[in-house]
């Protein structure tokens, strides 16, 4: 199914001019982190023991800029300058680099994450991932889309109805993860190492990319351990768009507390079930 100009909402909509100003604001992040990708640049150590580079904080400062200037009512939290607070029930939550060690290294799987709440619940989603020309996208009413990506945009005539797969058995299930390390520090490897036994074939792929797999239907299930709201956020928003469930690794929670856990709904109870068997 291709998604034409039509088919997006309504830009005088409030959907419609939200959905407008992700695509735009992710079309600039693109362009930035693209032209500096495997170029020598800035990089300084944070105080939790990661990175930002002076392309993470380059995107941000443009997304928040054509964010802020359209909706300078609604409250904006991204990953390298905080948070701008709002009594309008609306906010929109900025990760400009998800991969920035990959970025560092010159790997291609990194993504520019934006996604819009309001009242609580994600209306608007994007994932954006300019080295491999790929971007997801998503709306409330909508559903989600997968699109390849081109210089200054993304092709419209190349776009995919994403719905996660409809696997219902483990040894019919893929299953992707973040790092086993972080697993095992967190206390799951058991239940977890358990669940690898059982399913059909396991992966380690961090940050978006795993979620995203979920969303396409390509994987049945992503787990991760160690995140914040803005690695979260925008890859939840087009996987429950697409029909995923995303749960605390325990089974509860809006924002996870103790992990992820991301499924295509049908394998959910039981995953769950596998993780906390003794």
């Amino acid at each position: 199914m291709c998604i034409r100009d039509r088919t997006l909402p309504d830009p005088s909509t409030d959907i419609g001019a939200a959905v407008e100003v992700a695509l735009a604001a992710c079309d600039e992040a693109d362009a930035i982190s693209l032209a500096s990708f495997r170029r020598a640049i800035a990089i300084e150590a944070k105080p939790d023991a990661t990175f930002v580079t002076e392309v993470d904080t380059a995107v941000e400062r443009a997304m928040r800029e054509r964010i802020t200037t359209r909706f300078p009512e609604h409250g904006l939290v991204g990953e390298e300058y905080g948070e701008a607070l709002s009594e309008s029930g609306r906010r929109w939550i900025v990760d400009p680099i998800d991969g920035t060690h990959n970025y560092m290294r010159g790997v291609p799987v990194y993504a520019t994450l934006l996604a819009l709440e309001v009242e609580g619940a994600l209306a608007v989603g994007v994932v954006s991932a300019p080295a491999l020309h790929r971007r997801w996208f998503s709306w409330a009413g909508g559903g989600a889309w997968a699109v390849e990506t081109v210089p200054g945009g993304w092709d419209r005539g190349s776009a995919m109805r994403l719905s996660v797969s409809d696997v219902d058995s483990l040894d019919e299930a893929s299953v992707v993860y973040s790092s086993y390390p972080s697993i095992v520090d967190s206390g799951w490897a058991p239940g977890f190492g358990r669940l690898l036994g059982k399913v059909w074939r396991d992966r380690g792929l961090g940050d978006f990319y795993g979620y995203m797999l979920v969303a396409e239907g390509a994987a049945e299930v992503m787990v991760e351990t160690e995140l914040k709201v803005w690695d979260l956020a925008g890859p939840r928003a087009v996987m429950e768009h697409a029909g995923a469930r995303v749960t605390d690794i325990s089974g509860g929670g809006d924002m996870p507390a103790h992990g992820v856990l991301a499924t295509n709904g049908r394998l959910h109870q039981t995953i769950l079930d596998e993780l906390s068997r003794a």
